[in-house]
């Protein structure tokens, strides 16, 4: 495992601007989906006319 060479990798300024942009949207995307889903279940299960569940 020592003797192994790791292969490193140098991103340009231009790289690094874009993989932390696409980390920013990807957490924006995960962020929309969350309020999605939980604005749904407050729908779905907040208001049932029978005061059950």
């Amino acid at each position: 495992m020592a003797d192994k060479k790791l292969e490193l990798v140098t991103l340009t300024e231009r790289q690094q601007k874009a993989r932390r942009s696409r980390s920013i949207a990807i957490g924006v995307a995960l962020a929309a989906l969350v309020a999605i889903f939980y604005i749904a279940t407050m729908v779905r299960f907040g208001h049932h006319p029978s005061g059950l569940m």
